[in-house]
């Protein structure tokens, strides 16, 4: 295996982790406090990784580390909760689906990657994978939670590509905690201000809040910057067609959910759209 192959492998494993946030939220934590659990998702890893690194940000990347943090936590995930309520599940997982083709276009505009049209064809290719994966016959569609779902996946796509393009002078563990810490913070007052207090956690409550924590956000992240660091946004965005693949595998060997033939497909179109997505990667350097 080559170093670019390795690379791209252990960034996948980020968006493989994510997928579980569902199972882990649905059967972990107390229900109806999205913007909390976003909170202690965020806030706590970053100040761990924040002892760890004993380092802060200097000069200008104050200023950086709060647009990042907002977009990449902060704006992403309130919008990622306002389209996942207003929407069925299917369509606000489809919605956020296009992420990987504002990428690209953002890619060309910010940081003057080339437009590629197997990365075009590979998005839309993920896009219809997912559809397949979650969209249920009848699904409703509110403009609400559309838009919110659409700003949401902006706010991803312009994270990930500023991530690459500023290029931080630290190591990308310092990064991650920068912007878990400042992420966190930024939700602060929308829980003081939106939400009632948690109520008295179970030891499955503490269980569930350190996994996210530790595992869905500190870990994660790290690989999902260290990936930025060294790849194209191009190529690291698709990687989140994956997170959508393990939620609906976890669905169906733990909780026993149905596995339908659309939803077969539909992991078989998503693999071959992260894979497209990485040939045309490989294409346009050789």
């Amino acid at each position: 295996m080559n170093t670019r192959s390795f690379d791209i492998g252990l960034t996948a494993v980020a968006p493989a982790i994510w997928g579980s946030t569902y199972l882990v939220t649905t059967e972990f934590l107390p229900s109806g406090y999205p913007l909390t659990v976003a909170m202690l998702r965020a806030l706590p890893a970053g100040l761990l990784l924040l002892l760890i690194v004993r380092q802060m940000p200097k000069r200008n990347w104050w200023l950086r580390s709060f647009v990042l943090g907002a977009l990449n936590f902060s704006f992403f995930q309130a919008m990622l909760f306002v389209s996942a309520y207003r929407l069925p599940g299917g369509v606000a997982a489809t919605v956020g689906a296009i992420q990987p083709l504002i990428v690209v276009v953002l890619s060309r505009v910010v940081i003057g990657s080339p437009i590629k049209v197997l990365s075009v064809v590979a998005g839309i290719a993920g896009m219809a994978g997912v559809a397949l994966l979650v969209l249920t016959p009848g699904a409703a569609l509110d403009p609400i939670g559309i838009v919110a779902g659409l700003a949401g996946a902006v706010s991803m796509a312009f994270g990930t590509v500023l991530s690459r393009h500023w290029a931080p002078p630290v190591s990308p563990l310092t990064f991650t905690a920068w912007q878990l810490a400042v992420g966190g913070l930024l939700l602060v007052p929308a829980v003081l201000l939106l939400e009632p207090s948690l109520p008295p956690l179970s030891v499955a409550n503490v269980v569930g809040f350190a996994y996210l924590g530790l595992i869905g956000a500190a870990f994660t992240y790290l690989l999902w910057f260290r990936g930025l660091s060294r790849h194209e946004p191009s190529a690291v965005a698709p990687l989140g067609f994956l997170s959508p693949v393990v939620a609906i595998l976890l669905g169906w060997g733990v909780l026993d959910q149905q596995l339908t033939i659309a939803q077969s497909a539909g992991i078989a179109v998503v693999l071959a759209s992260v894979w497209l997505s990485q040939r045309a990667q490989v294409v346009r350097r050789a």
